[in-house]
């Protein structure tokens, strides 16, 4: 079992910046790929970040690579989203998620291979 929960978000400006966080509880250490997804009405959930917890490799989506960052901080069991440069199209609404399953993904941004989500935090980008 693992508890997931998110903060941080909030409205800022474009150009502007946000961290999110996201602080895991329970069986932490079968989480083995954390990360954050997002989603907006209309379209599917789309994969942000995502961090390999056992050899600290990062994946991005395209359109965030370069203005985002993911990270990991074990002695607090929390990840967090860097977010800088935001643009209005990031806005939705920002899921933590956590796989516990191990093996190889080919794709570690889709979210159907996650079984962990916490709540969701709105992120609003103005123009």
């Amino acid at each position: 079992q693992l508890k997931l929960v998110e903060s941080g978000g909030g409205s800022v400006e474009a150009g502007g910046a946000l961290r999110l966080t996201c602080v895991v509880s329970g069986n932490i250490v079968s989480a083995v790929y954390m990360g954050w997804f997002r989603h907006t009405p209309g379209k599917a959930r789309e994969g942000v970040a995502i961090i390999s917890t056992e050899d600290i490799t990062s994946y991005y989506g395209d359109s965030v690579k370069g203005r985002f960052t993911i990270s990991q901080d074990s002695a607090k069991n929390t990840i967090y989203l860097e977010m800088n440069s935001l643009k209005p199209n990031d806005t939705a609404m920002y899921y933590c998620a956590a796989r516990s399953n191990r093996g190889y993904l080919r794709d570690p941004l889709t979210a159907r291979l996650y079984n962990w989500w916490g709540q969701g935090t709105q992120v609003t980008v103005s123009s």
